[in-house]
C-alpha cells in the first residue's frame, strides 16, 4: 500500500517544456525529486497547445512550493538591460571588427 506522502503530486502547470525541464534540474538539484510530463502537448508538436506538468512526491510539496518561488523570483531579477542578446547570428559570425564598409 502507498502511502500518502509517497504519492506524485502536480506542482505547477507551465507552457513551455524548456521551462518545465528547468524548473525541474533546479528542484533536482536541491534534492527534491521531480519529472516533467505532457512533451507532446507542450509546444505545439500536437495538434492543440497543451501544457507541460512539473510533478514532486507530496511529502516534498510545500518545500518544492518554495523553491519554485525563489526559482521564480531568481528570474524576475534578470535586468534584461544589461544582457546582449544577439540580433542577426550572420552579423555575429561575420564581424571581424571592421568597419563594415562595402567594397568593391
Amino acid at each position: 500500500m502507498t502511502q500518502d506522502n509517497d504519492k506524485v503530486v502536480t506542482l505547477a502547470f507551465l507552457f513551455s517544456e524548456v521551462e518545465a525541464k528547468l524548473l525541474s534540474d533546479a528542484l533536482n538539484q536541491e534534492g527534491i525529486h521531480s519529472e516533467v510530463a505532457g512533451f507532446l502537448t507542450g509546444s505545439f508538436r500536437a495538434e492543440a497547445p497543451g501544457r507541460v506538468k512539473v510533478l514532486v512526491h507530496a511529502k516534498d510539496l510545500a518545500r518544492a512550493r518554495e523553491l519554485m518561488d525563489d526559482y521564480t523570483k531568481s528570474k524576475e531579477a534578470i535586468d534584461w538591460s544589461q544582457v546582449d542578446l544577439a540580433g542577426d547570428e550572420d552579423d555575429a559570425a561575420t564581424d571581424d571588427g571592421g568597419d563594415n564598409t562595402p567594397t568593391g
